[in-house]
């Protein structure tokens, strides 16, 4: 071989790998074009889901619907294409189908709507829990009565004959064990198990506004706010099952609700404690630390604390007492300086001169 020859083969070798380098160059440049575009997908489609939590993901919705539409179309097809066609069966089928998938879709765009306030607002939760009151049960002593004696809150937990035959105090004695005996909605045992925290602040001589209750959901998270001379007490209340948790989203709110109390109050000293029947979770427990909101872990509701309010009328010094179940319960405020106070026992009251409180009918009763 020539030198021109030599120099020539060297050329090509070279010329060719230079071909070859630029060919994998570009493979991998398509590689990377393919990754760039799955990336890009990958991150649009976030951007959707972001966008969709907000109205409630219909695009997985759709997804159930498309699925179930694949379970009717081959029964449709069944129908159509069997040795002997069922042409009228395959609409029908066909046409509730479509109601179905709609009917599902539907469903699933409000689960995950609700499940989305859910997380951001963690006291709607509590708009899940039984709120009736009235059993069964309880309808039929009611049925019993004549609209008069209704007019008693203690004819839901008595017969007629008991309710007409035993004096007073057995009477109302018997209604008040009843109604501690009786399952009650998760509704009504979250109301008691404020009431039962607020008594004991009330006892320490606090004037406590049970806000929970007379304001329910609207009371953003301030079931009772607690006031003496020298601070306030905002307090929320969870009277949950032991296999719940608290977790830190329910701590960040009751904090939001404390902190706006504390803006609009900016000359008062206010303190913040959670008070839950269940415990938190260890990211709860620090964040509620940091956040300088007191915690009252497993803390049990006592079902045999004194819970008859005696109340001496500002208008004309009638001693009145409410047993939990009555109207005028939650408004009757117990001042201890008036000669006001808490019992556990009907014959006790009666026997200091106090009488049942009277159904409240706009002006004709006052206590």
């Amino acid at each position: 071989m020539s030198y021109y020859d030599s120099i020539k083969k060297e050329l090509e070798d070279l010329l060719r790998g230079f071909v070859e380098s630029a060919e994998s160059f570009n493979k991998q440049m398509a590689l990377l074009g393919e990754e760039k575009e799955k990336i890009e997908k990958m991150r649009t489609g976030v951007q959707q889901m972001a966008k969709e939590r907000q109205v409630g993901f219909p695009w997985l919705a759709k997804a159930y619907e498309e699925y179930f539409m694949l379970q009717d179309k081959s029964l449709i097809d069944f129908l159509r294409y069997k040795k002997t066609p069922a042409l009228q069966a395959s609409e029908v089928v066909k046409e509730y189908g479509k109601i179905r998938r709609e009917t599902i879709k539907d469903k699933k765009i409000a689960e995950y709507l609700v499940e989305y306030y859910e997380n951001i607002a963690p006291f709607l939760l509590d708009l899940k829990e039984e709120v009736t009151d009235i059993k069964e049960e309880e309808r039929g002593f009611i049925r019993d009565f004549t609209e008069e004696e209704q007019q008693d809150e203690a004819t839901k937990f008595l017969t007629k004959e008991e309710y007409r035959k035993l004096s007073t105090i057995k009477r109302n004695e018997l209604a008040l064990e009843r109604f501690w005996r009786r399952p009650k909605s998760k509704w009504l045992i979250g109301r008691l198990y404020e009431r039962y925290v607020g008594y004991l602040y009330e006892e320490q001589g606090y004037d406590v506004e049970y806000v929970g209750v007379f304001k329910g959901f609207e009371d953003l998270g301030r079931d009772l706010i607690c006031k003496n001379d020298k601070e306030i007490i905002v307090i929320q209340c969870k009277n949950w099952s032991k296999f719940r948790t608290i977790y830190e989203k329910h701590i960040f709110q009751f904090f939001g609700t404390v902190f706006q109390y504390r803006d609009e109050n900016p000359k008062k000293k206010v303190r913040a404690i959670f008070y839950t029947s269940t415990g938190l979770s260890d990211l709860a427990r620090r964040f509620a630390t940091e956040l300088n909101i007191g915690l009252k872990e497993n803390f049990k509701f006592n079902e045999k604390y004194p819970c008859i309010k005696c109340n001496v009328s500002r208008v004309d010094g009638a001693k009145i007492y409410h047993l939990p179940f009555d109207q005028q319960y939650d408004t009757t405020k117990i001042e201890q300086k008036r000669g006001e106070f808490y019992s556990a026992s009907v014959k006790e009251v009666e026997s200091a001169g106090f009488r049942r409180a009277f159904r409240w009918q706009g002006e004709k009763v006052k206590n």
